[in-house]
């Protein structure tokens, strides 16, 4: 088992982000740093036809934000939570970039972006990393139509209706030319395994996410990474699954009280916005760290952060039958660094 962080041969930044947000999260704290907000259906007949717009306008807004076309970006990391991806699929088909399908659930923007380094920092210049979720088309395959109106569980968390897109690149004149004082760069990349702790409750996903990113937090650590210098960002384990983490590293000696948010927590204004236990689904994260977390970098605000992406290995008929949920939890450290920098290192 891999004990140490991968780190990219070559470096690799994030040099655009766009995000597309659904009407509830424009009303919530983060509502006016969206690049694009719609109303739920971005002009389309069915649920999943709009998130697979999200995933399309999200791309298109990377893409003009780097003065890119399709052609010029090597391949695509791109997933959701619809039967086979399908969202990724019929979203991204007017691109003519090679597609490599990811699902991780709740972590597949980490793990895009995981996957996405670790091209971009060997293999190819560009890669691009777009992931989506809209609440109707999960409410509709995990648990129940929305048309129901049945009563959600004070641990549920509210699936987010967005899209993030991201573009990591290895060329430094991409990174000089993209906005901000300082460039995103990844600079650590630690994949998750799958862990199971017999949670069975749908309604209870955070608990069933926690002991996954403790565990990637814990092997992160013993192999050397650092915790106390970087803010850790979870995503999405909502109040109940932080609280579990935040309790189970400390009976390993580690606390990350200080340091730790999560996106689930971020998304949403819990006082005015009832979402239980907090706000959860691929775009959420990808939402929090295309606006929020990867702006306030670029502009010197936010020094380094280990994004750490939680997923639900779950679907519908393994609900059905009694099966346990499985957790899985990626880590990827993101670093500023100056343009300045940069300049000085002959991108100018």
């Amino acid at each position: 088992m891999q004990s140490k962080p991968f780190i990219p041969a070559r470096p690799v930044y994030i040099t655009a982000a766009g995000s597309v947000a659904g009407s509830k999260e424009k009303r919530g704290p983060l509502g006016d740093l969206f690049d694009f907000c719609g109303d739920d259906r971005f002009g389309k007949e069915t649920w999943e036809k709009a998130e697979a717009e999200m995933q399309r306008l999200a791309l298109g807004i990377v893409l003009r934000k780097s003065e890119l076309i399709d052609s010029e970006i090597d391949l695509l990391f791109a997933g959701d939570l619809v039967n086979q991806c399908l969202s990724s699929a019929f979203g991204l088909l007017d691109y003519r970039i090679p597609h490599l399908g990811l699902f991780g659930a709740c972590s597949t923007c980490a793990e895009g972006m995981l996957l996405g380094a670790m091209a971009a920092g060997c293999a190819v210049r560009r890669a691009a990393v777009v992931t989506s979720s809209h609440f109707c088309t999960a409410e509709r395959q995990f648990r129940m139509p929305v048309e129901y109106g049945g009563q959600r569980a004070p641990t549920a968390q509210w699936t987010a209706t967005g899209a993030g897109a991201f573009l990591l690149s290895s060329g430094i004149r991409d990174a000089v030319r993209c906005e901000g004082e300082f460039v995103p760069r990844i600079t650590e990349l630690f994949p998750g395994c799958t862990v199971d702790r017999g949670i069975t409750d749908a309604s209870n996903m955070g608990a069933a996410m926690a002991p996954a990113a403790a565990d990637t937090i814990s092997r992160y650590a013993a192999g050397g990474g650092s915790l106390s210098d970087a803010a850790i960002v979870t995503g999405d384990l909502g109040a109940e699954g932080s609280g579990i983490l935040v309790d189970l590293l400390r009976a390993e000696g580690i606390d990350i009280g200080e340091n730790h948010t999560d996106c689930g927590l971020m998304l949403f204004d819990p006082e005015t916005e009832d979402v239980h236990a907090g706000a959860s689904g691929c775009g959420c994260s990808a939402l929090v760290m295309a606006a929020s977390i990867l702006s306030d970098m670029r502009k010197g605000t936010v020094g380094d952060v280990l994004f750490v992406g939680t997923g639900a290995l779950t679907n519908a008929m393994a609900a059905c039958q009694g099966q346990s949920i499985p957790g899985v939890a990626h880590l990827v450290r993101i670093s500023p660094v100056s343009k300045q920098e940069l300049k000085e290192a002959g991108g100018n």
